[in-house]
């Protein structure tokens, strides 16, 4: 429900991006309509209508907009998506070359995804994130097929600490050991203690 896209489109029923104040640079390449400044817009909204009306305003205003989308869009990780295939299929870690080009009065960035010295796929988009993004989603339908049925990535299970195997093993056959018991003397089995006379050789 909440992500980058779905926000994008709330701001974009409301035309935010009309009332953005940008400098000339961006706002003329485009920057009215950047996902990640639409979502930032929609965000302040929000949080104004928090502030001045409280939680359950707040709440109920982003569920009717979010509702009355025809379509919400999902925000995919394709870049962690990939990563963890290339790891898996190559022990390599997904690197990124993009660089941004003017195309008439907007800036449009052309990203290629690379594992090792392989070109894995190619992307566009209005930002440099978002080309990203899209080189990593072609990668993955020409790796894998289709991005749709890979199966999310498995959490990593924590490991537990086990002793040496020789300290457990002394351990154990020093416990199983029942503990050895003092020898008592009776006091009657002791010598008598005698004086020895004035004289008398030491023996």
């Amino acid at each position: 429900m909440v992500n980058t896209n779905t926000l994008a489109q709330l701001a974009e029923q409301l035309d935010l991006g009309s009332y953005l104040y940008l400098g000339k640079g961006i706002a003329k390449g485009g920057g009215r309509n950047l996902k990640s400044l639409l979502a930032n817009a929609f965000e302040a909204v929000l949080g104004a209508v928090f502030l001045d009306a409280g939680y359950d305003a707040a709440y109920h205003y982003y569920l009717d907009r979010y509702r009355s989308l025809p379509a919400p869009l999902r925000d995919e990780n394709f870049k962690g998506r990939l990563q963890q295939v290339a790891q898996e299929r190559f022990g390599e870690t997904p690197v990124y070359d993009s660089e941004g080009a003017r195309v008439g009065n907007r800036r449009e960035y052309t990203s290629v995804v690379f594992a090792g010295a392989e070109p894995l796929g190619t992307g566009h988009g209005a930002s440099k994130q978002e080309a990203e993004q899209d080189a990593a989603r072609a990668a993955l339908e020409s790796l894998v097929g289709s991005v749709k049925e890979m199966p999310a990535a498995k959490p990593a299970r924590p490991r537990t600490r086990r002793a040496p195997r020789q300290k457990r093993e002394t351990a154990t056959a020093a416990a199983a050991q029942p503990a050895s018991e003092a020898e008592v003397v009776p006091l009657h089995a002791l010598p008598e203690p005698r004086s020895r006379q004035f004289g008398e050789p030491i023996e």
